[in-house]
């Protein structure tokens, strides 16, 4: 039994999900004091025969996985989980968690300024330089639409900037004890950004912790004003919209140097489960291989010894 942090033993609430369902699908147009209501879900598109959740356990093809028990901390399934790699916009949860901790006013007007720009990557945004939205809005578009402008300009209004911001980061990921975590940017752009899937499950189950991180990561899509044009922002995540999968946090990531990566909070075989996938290169190979362990976890005989890929 290996445990993925000092919080693991905590029984996490279950969502309600028969409650979620029956949301009229309504969306919140610049309410930051108000969360946005949850569509009806439909379910996901599927892929190829090859990244659609066939196969077994043994055909993942993500690079490094980590599959967590969350509630007892036992290790469900591992594959070069001790690897430490780039994990893009995985980094976005760590940023929301530094952002909150100072108590900010989520009310509070931030402005997108050139500063915010990427270049880095060079990255498109619907957020052009001049736009204005509350700290809370960011937030939520930095961690359900993975959006680098909203995600930088958090970090820029951070007391001290952002090297006080980014120092914070490796400060709380020391705090965690993440010892293969380093961060150098906010957004996860920076092939720098580096972890293993076994330290992200300890950085998502403090995540977990946060309620405003559980809801704006699962939101499925939100509506803002931008610039006089209503812009609509949705989940990265696909399955977040997909029925059957209940899921309690999200996020993922890209960038060439950390393929796609996904992180999550799920309950699976009514267990709260963490799941990492970093490295998958198929469009939808890591939606595949959340899908392969979903159906192995749900299927699989009762067994004392995790399997170790």
């Amino acid at each position: 039994m290996i445990g993925a942090s000092a919080s693991v033993g905590a029984n996490p609430a279950k969502k309600d999900v028969s409650a979620s369902k029956k949301e009229t699908g309504k969306k919140t147009v610049r309410k930051a004091k108000k969360p946005a209501a949850k569509p009806v879900r439909s379910p996901v598109r599927r892929a190829a025969v090859s990244d659609d959740g066939s196969g077994s356990i043994n055909d993942i093809r993500s690079s490094a996985v980590a599959v967590f028990d969350q509630s007892t901390g036992d290790v469900i399934f591992e594959k070069n989980a001790g690897a430490v790699v780039p994990i893009a916009s995985i980094t976005k949860l760590m940023t929301a968690m530094v952002a909150l901790d100072v108590h900010p006013n989520l009310d509070e007007t931030l402005t997108i300024s050139a500063a915010d720009l990427d270049t880095l990557k060079g990255t498109h945004s619907r957020l052009a330089v001049g736009t204005q939205m509350s700290r809370e809005e960011m937030l939520r578009l930095a961690l359900m639409s993975s959006e680098n402008r909203a995600t930088a300009a958090l970090s820029r209004y951070y007391p001290g900037g952002r090297q006080a911001f980014v120092g914070a980061m490796n400060a709380k990921a020391r705090m965690l004890g993440l010892s293969d975590t380093r961060f150098a940017d906010p957004t996860g752009l920076s092939p720098a950004n580096v972890s293993s899937a076994r330290d992200l499950v300890k950085l998502v189950n403090a995540a977990h912790q946060y309620p405003l991180i559980r809801e704006f990561s699962t939101s499925e899509e939100y509506q803002v004003a931008v610039r006089g044009q209503t812009q609509m922002f949705r989940n990265s995540n696909v399955l977040v919209r997909n029925e059957q999968w209940e899921i309690g946090l999200s996020k993922t990531g890209f960038i060439r140097e950390a393929g796609k990566c996904l992180v999550m909070q799920a309950w699976v075989n009514d267990r709260p489960t963490v799941i990492v996938l970093l490295n998958s290169w198929g469009r939808l190979t890591r939606i595949g291989d959340a899908n392969r362990i979903k159906r192995w976890v749900e299927t699989m005989a009762s067994s004392s010894s995790p399997l170790r890929g």
